[in-house]
């Protein structure tokens, strides 16, 4: 696909995404999981950030069950009261109910919450992604709030940050600003891609 403007870009990748057949997003989650498998990451990291799937997102639940079945520490996020605000992750153990945050997305509801950086792998959602490692987000700045300090870091650089995606969200180039993080990795059905960090 193309690219363009963020916003023209975000319309037409949240449509492509939405056009995919439950059967198509089945068979990718599975696909996307055996790859991940093959990858060797799943042996790394003791701490992994997963998220839930909402708008028609890659569903991550595959993976976040094979990182649980492995003993990994598994967190999920919980979104700040307004928009450009870090997120925070609370750990799944079973304790904690769940809520609806404001856009309906399914949270924990933990007084416990940890901060990015003690993350050891960061599973990202995304809208579309290019082939540098470029991630197109929803256009709340979650994620550029809460990954701001890696563009602080000159070594140390956990977590190492995987988007999650359909083929069809990959375009040419994403416009990109100076705050914006690269991904270590994009997984989709059918590729693995890896790229140098920032």
């Amino acid at each position: 696909m193309k690219s363009g403007s963020k916003k023209t870009l975000r319309k037409q990748l949240r449509a492509a995404r939405q056009a995919l057949l439950p059967a198509y997003r089945r068979q990718a989650a599975r696909s996307a999981l055996r790859r991940l498998m093959r990858s060797g990451l799943l042996s790394r990291g003791r701490r992994w950030g997963f998220y839930l799937p909402l708008d028609e997102e890659f569903d991550a639940l595959p993976l976040l069950n094979e990182a649980l079945h492995r003993h990994k520490e598994c967190f999920l996020p919980v979104t700040a009261n307004r928009d450009a605000q870090p997120l925070r992750f609370a750990r799944l153990d079973g304790r904690h109910s769940v809520i609806r945050n404001r856009y309906g997305i399914v949270e924990p509801h933990s007084n416990r919450l940890m901060n990015a950086r003690w993350l050891d792998m960061l599973i990202v959602p995304l809208v579309g992604f290019d082939g540098r490692g470029r991630r197109l987000g929803m256009g709340g700045g979650f994620y550029d709030a809460t990954l701001a300090f890696l563009r602080r870091r000159r070594n140390w650089k956990k977590p190492y940050l995987i988007g999650l995606a359909f083929e069809c969200q990959r375009v040419t180039e994403i416009p990109s600003e100076p705050w914006d993080i690269r991904l270590n990795a994009i997984l989709t059905e059918k590729e693995f891609f890896r790229f140098s960090t920032q």
